[in-house]
Formats: C-alpha cells, sequence, structure tokens
C-alpha cells in the first residue's frame, strides 16, 4: 500500500508539474509529506529512498543488511532498517531484494523539470553511452536530441565524447606508469560502484587507480567551464551515478542525475514520441567512447588507443574484466592472491556493464548489441584519430594530448589524487 500510494503521488506531481499547475498544499495532504519532501528536494535525502516501516522479522532484516555489499543497511534501536547514507553507493542491490517493495531509487525530475520552465541557465542533457535504444529502436541519438530539446533542455551532449577524453588519459598514464611486467593498472573512468568497492573494501589498491574522474563528471565539468552558470543534467540507467554526483570532491560537475526510465516518464507526461522527431545531429564520438558502456568497453578502448599512441611500448596492454559486485570482488581477490596475470583490470558493477544497469530500459542483451552497432558506426577507431575531441580539448584551454597527464581541475580527480600518493606513500 505504501507503494502505490508513492507512485499515485509521483504520478500527480508529475503531472502538475508538467502543466505548470499552481502547487495547492491541500491537494496533497493525504500523501505522506516525507515522500512530498523528498520528490520536491531529493538532494536533502540519500539515493535510496525508504518509503515507510519494515515489517519484517529480525531473521529477516538481518539477512537483508548481509545482502548488502557495502554494509549499508543498518538498524536503529528498535530494531528497524535504516540506509547508512553515507555508506550506500547506490547499487540497488537492496531495492531488488526488498521483499515489502519499500525501498525505491530517488527522482530528480521534478526539481529538473522546475530549472527548464524557470529558464534562468541555459540547461544541458548529458546523454550516458548506453542511451541507444532506450526508448524503442527507431530513436537515434539525432531524434532524440530534438526530444529532449522539446522537453525544453537547451542542448545534448553524448557523455561517450568525454569517455574519448578519459580514453586518452588513462591510455597516457598506462604508457607513464606500466614499465614491468608487474605493474598494473585499474581502472577509474567508468562505474562508481568499481571504485566505491576499491575506496571502502580495498584501499591498499588505491595507489593503482588512475586520478581521472569519470566521463559523467568530466562532461559536467567542461559545459559549465564552457558555458556560465548552466545546469547540468546526466541521463543514464545507473542509480549509482545519484550517489556519484553527490560525493565531496566532484559535487557541484552534474546538478541532478535522471535515469532513462525517469527520462521516460517525462516524455509520457509531455506526449512526446522520440521515434517521430527529426533528426538533429551533432555529437562526434569515437568508437572508442562509445563501447564504454558494455563489460570490456573501456579496456578494449584503452588497449586500442595505447596501440595507437606509442605501438612501440614494451609493455602490451593485457586486461581482465569482471561484471557485476560479486564477479568483480572475486577478480580483486585473485589478483591479491597472486592467481591473475595482467596489467589493465577493469570493473563493472552491473552484470553486462552499463547496459544492464538497473534503470536500463532495453535490457542487458539488447543494449549490448546496440552498443556495438552504434560503435561500428563511428568514422573514428580511437579518440586520437578524432579531430573533434582534439578540438574540444582546445577549447578547454589543452594546448596538447600530452596536457591531460598534468593536474586538471575537469578531468582530474583530486581526492582520489591524494588518497592514492598516500597509500603509495
Amino acid at each position: 500500500m505504501r507503494l502505490t500510494t508513492f507512485k499515485e503521488l509521483y504520478s500527480k506531481l508529475l503531472s502538475d508539474t508538467v502543466n505548470q499547475a499552481e502547487f495547492k498544499q491541500q491537494e496533497y495532504e493525504k500523501y505522506d509529506f516525507e515522500h512530498l519532501d523528498c520528490l520536491l528536494y531529493p538532494k536533502k535525502h540519500p539515493p535510496i529512498w525508504h518509503l515507510g516501516q519494515c515489517d519484517c522479522s529480525k531473521e529477516q532484516q538481518r539477512e537483508c543488511a548481509e545482502r548488502c555489499p557495502f554494509g549499508a543497511i543498518e538498524h536503529d534501536e528498535n530494531g528497524r532498517s535504516k540506509i547508512n547514507g553515507e555508506k550506500c553507493v547506490s547499487c540497488s542491490f537492496c531495492i531488488d531484494q526488498c521483499r515489502a517493495q519499500n525501498l525505491v531509487a530517488s527522482r530528480d525530475i521534478i526539481p529538473v523539470l522546475k530549472e527548464i520552465q524557470n529558464k534562468k541557465s541555459l540547461v544541458y542533457a548529458l546523454i550516458a553511452p548506453a542511451f541507444l535504444g532506450q526508448f524503442t529502436k527507431e530513436v537515434t541519438p539525432a531524434k532524440l536530441r530534438t526530444a529532449l530539446k522539446k522537453i525544453g533542455f537547451d542542448g545534448m551532449i553524448e557523455v561517450s565524447l568525454f569517455a574519448d577524453i578519459l580514453t586518452l588519459k588513462e591510455s597516457l598514464e598506462f604508457i607513464e606508469n606500466i614499465k614491468e611486467d608487474s605493474d598494473f593498472q585499474l581502472t577509474s573512468c567508468c562505474c562508481p560502484i568499481w571504485i566505491a568497492m576499491i575506496k571502502k573494501l580495498y584501499s591498499d589498491l588505491l595507489r593503482h587507480v588512475p586520478s581521472s574522474v569519470s566521463p559523467m563528471i568530466a562532461g559536467g565539468r567542461a559545459i559549465k567551464r564552457l558555458y556560465d552558470d548552466a545546469v547540468t543534467v546526466f541521463i543514464g540507467p545507473c542509480i549509482a551515478k545519484k550517489s556519484e554526483a553527490k560525493e565531496e570532491d566532484i559535487a557541484g560537475a552534474v546538478d541532478y542525475v535522471l535515469t532513462f526510465q525517469e527520462a521516460d516518464d517525462i516524455f509520457k507526461a509531455m506526449n512526446i514520441n522520440p521515434a517521430e522527431m527529426e533528426e538533429s545531429f551533432k555529437d562526434h564520438s569515437s568508437r572508442a567512447g562509445r563501447i564504454y558502456a558494455r563489460t570490456g568497453g573501456v579496456s578494449e578502448a584503452v588497449k586500442a588507443t595505447v596501440r595507437r599512441l606509442k605501438p612501440e611500448h614494451p609493455i602490451p596492454v593485457q586486461t581482465k574484466q569482471a561484471d557485476g559486485v560479486p564477479a568483480c570482488k572475486a577478480m580483486i581477490n585473485d589478483l591479491v592472491a597472486g592467481k591473475l596475470h595482467a596489467n589493465f583490470y577493469e570493473g563493472m558493477g552491473c552484470v553486462g556493464g552499463c547496459v544492464g544497469g538497473p534503470k536500463s530500459v532495453t535490457g542487458c542483451e539488447e543494449g549490448t548489441k546496440n552498443v556495438n552497432e552504434y560503435a561500428k558506426m563511428a568514422a573514428h577507431a580511437t579518440p586520437i584519430d578524432n579531430p573533434y575531441v582534439i578540438e574540444l580539448l582546445h577549447r578547454l584551454g589543452f594546448d596538447d594530448i600530452e596536457s591531460l597527464l598534468k593536474d586538471s581541475d575537469i578531468f582530474t580527480r583530486h581526492l582520489l589524487d591524494r588518497e592514492r600518493k598516500q597509500k603509495t606513500i
């Protein structure tokens, strides 16, 4: 009943916001005030919302808490379950496992629509590389851009373009740092669950993690560098991105995070069919940036780019990948135990990678197929061959690609870099 009431509230509030109806408190009195506050002011609340009191037995609560890989499910003095916001990384395991359907991911729709309607700032949509096919097969990237502009966004940026740049950065760092067969690198570019797992559970390995931000954060920072006071909205299949956007050292790069399902809710509420939109072409990412959305994509991109940048590099890129938290933990445990012999390890928190994210509309198998098809359409194989990447770097103040190795307020994660150096000493 709690979930039904929350769904009714969400539907009414979304409809009223889309229609710019005057907010009347008396019309919402029958709904839970905390639920209303969460939807109106999601930044005040943790990324996983608890819809009410749990009626589970103590044994069931204990089992629920043990399922969380990060120990974020706790109990208060009365035995009631609660989510520890500091430990939670929004992997969504608890939502999927909750017998009572008492947990739900936060939703940023209402404040995003308010930002668009206020027209005080430019509002940009940053679309994740996993987007192809999420809104039916007929929705091309060019049609999606037009559909988002119809909602009121001032523009759409493909985050795969920033995945290109981060591929360059991690490739350059591989060439600089991997000199011996025993050296290895843990990718930092993509998945917030993977990074949270290393920080929280395997902190001794932080010295092997490059100081790169994720493509989402790089995209948000770059837009704010190019357009003063711009509002940035990331749209993807991942709930964990909601937590990442709030992390202390990178907060402010991305103002809001919508899932693909949230974006689809907006399209439906506004009677917009993206498949019927006109084509609006713009972005030009390489194959490397486009395959970030599926397992093995980052490894493949870095391997190809290292080979393109320095074919004579004495240590070839040897990769290992894992997807899903249990598999990622198993891979790291084998690495620590000396059972694996590679120099580039890629972890993705969701099975299949981002295409298998909890808020993916298409699902893992279909999403992977769509990503691979989109990658084949790319005019350039690697970011070093992509003139649009070089042009963007110049606009952002980088003289050449080697400048990416220097400390940057766009592409460097400073807190992670400090933690890395502390673990190295």
